[in-house]
């Protein structure tokens, strides 16, 4: 997806997510995320915003902490969390497209990187605080699910830091049935696992739905659609591939 697309997406999931916390409550509770309520949700994605605008803004050339939660009155978090949500939407539509600063997956540029981050992390608890407020949740494109489904795969578990480690080696199937070309082999031995793009391998496990379905699944926000082969691998997913804050 081009860098703007990705930016008008974080600017929708962003209002999306203020919108269903602000009809659930702050007090309410994360289905999704059973150790949070709403108000833990909303202090940690607009931390997260604010973190991630300051690189493109101040142009940090390397790591640079977190701001850290905020001390805030439950009626002020999400007025704070859009006025945060705001400034970074801002920040990345205003800045230069080959602005230098740290990031920490592969992509084309800085910006394209920090658009794509942001709209996905956005997205993915946008999700969350709909299924504190309750009701059908919003739905996913399948472009952007699909290129969900790559920065997770492709980038967050090709890190070192990928728990989803498997002594016999394994080889897990994803594949979207509402989108041409959507499909994804991962390799899983005792080393970080290896994406490639397509059916590259005979699969030890299928898991098969549309892509939104996949992407929230892979985020472990839903149950996979469907699973053939060796449950195993998938249950090895659940318990290993959490992507946590640290």
């Amino acid at each position: 997806m081009e860098t703007a697309e990705l930016i008008e997406a974080l600017e929708r999931e962003g209002r999306l997510l203020a919108t269903a916390a602000e009809e659930a409550g702050t007090d309410a509770t994360v289905p999704t995320c059973p150790e949070w309520q709403v108000r833990d949700l909303l202090r940690h994605t607009g931390m997260v915003h604010r973190w991630a605008a300051a690189f493109v803004s101040e142009r940090h050339t390397s790591y640079h902490p977190d701001g850290g939660l905020p001390d805030l009155d439950d009626a002020d978090l999400v007025p704070w969390f859009r006025e945060g949500h705001r400034h970074l939407v801002d920040t990345l539509s205003g800045a230069e497209p080959d602005v230098r600063c740290w990031h920490f997956l592969p992509a084309p540029s800085p910006l394209a990187f920090w658009a794509r981050r942001q709209a996905h992390e956005t997205a993915v608890h946008r999700i969350d605080a709909e299924s504190a407020r309750g009701g059908t949740p919003t739905g996913v494109a399948p472009a952007f699910a699909a290129d969900g489904i790559d920065e997770l795969l492709h980038g967050f578990h090709a890190r070192s830091k990928s728990r989803v480690r498997s002594e016999q080696p394994r080889v897990l199937r994803v594949r979207a049935t509402d989108t041409d070309g959507a499909v994804w082999t991962v390799r899983l031995s005792a080393e970080p696992p290896v994406t490639e793009a397509g059916d590259t391998a005979d699969a030890d496990c299928e898991v098969t739905g549309p892509v939104a379905q996949l992407y929230l699944s892979l985020w472990n926000r839903m149950p996979f659609p469907h699973v053939a082969g060796d449950t195993s691998v998938t249950d090895l997913w659940r318990e290993k591939s959490a992507v946590v804050w640290a």
